[in-house]
């Protein structure tokens, strides 16, 4: 069911952060257009939604398992979730449930939300806002992932992995790297640049 002012997603992958130890990426993408939306989440939330995604069944529930038996024990439903807004780099999501009675939201951080969500087989929505200020599309399709952009002396050298050092680089040149990340889908390097260019905004 269409929701106002959202865009509709899927998951497309979830790879390991090797920037922040412990932690994954999520990616996650439009279903009709090119934008992905890469989120950082923690190692036991991506492996609750792994788990699920591979229909694998562990010895005893898990937390999200236990809220799916304790919402058909008690006959309500959920109906989507929405990654309704991000506030200083962090996203914030909410699962909207529906009983006989009532609908409510819940807010919800976007992990456990779609780890809920897969359980549910309910749709992933995210708001027009976020999608346009965390969103990253690819600007050049035609461009071969292995084509290195030719360096200058102003260019400066790549920056490590880590966030702080993206600080020496300058808006435009931070751009630059953020349209090569995206154009060779690593997208979490591209997240992270992603996050620094919105820190300056």
């Amino acid at each position: 069911m269409p929701v106002e002012n959202a865009i509709e997603l899927e998951i497309l992958g979830l790879t390991a952060n090797h920037s922040q130890s412990g932690s994954f990426t999520l990616i996650l993408g439009e279903l009709e257009g090119n934008r992905r939306l890469p989120i950082v989440i923690g190692m036991f939330e991506a492996q609750a939604i792994a788990i699920e995604i591979e229909k694998i069944i562990p010895n005893r529930p898990m937390t999200h398992d236990l809220f799916k038996s304790f919402a058909e024990n008690f006959d309500f439903s959920i109906e989507h979730i929405l990654i309704s807004d991000m506030r200083e780099g962090v996203f914030y999501a909410k699962i909207v449930c529906q009983s006989a009675f009532k609908k409510v939201e819940i807010d919800a951080r976007p992990s456990d939300a779609i780890a809920i969500a897969v359980r549910f087989e309910v749709p992933i929505f995210c708001s027009k806002a976020v999608m346009a200020e965390a969103g990253l599309e690819k600007t050049d399709e035609d461009q071969p992932m292995e084509q290195e952009p030719e360096k200058t002396k102003a260019s400066g050298p790549e920056p490590k992995k880590t966030d702080g050092s993206l600080k020496n680089f300058s808006l435009e040149k931070l751009n630059q790297m953020l349209e090569k990340a995206i154009n060779s889908e690593d997208y979490e390097k591209a997240a992270r640049l992603r996050d620094e260019i919105n820190r300056r905004n």
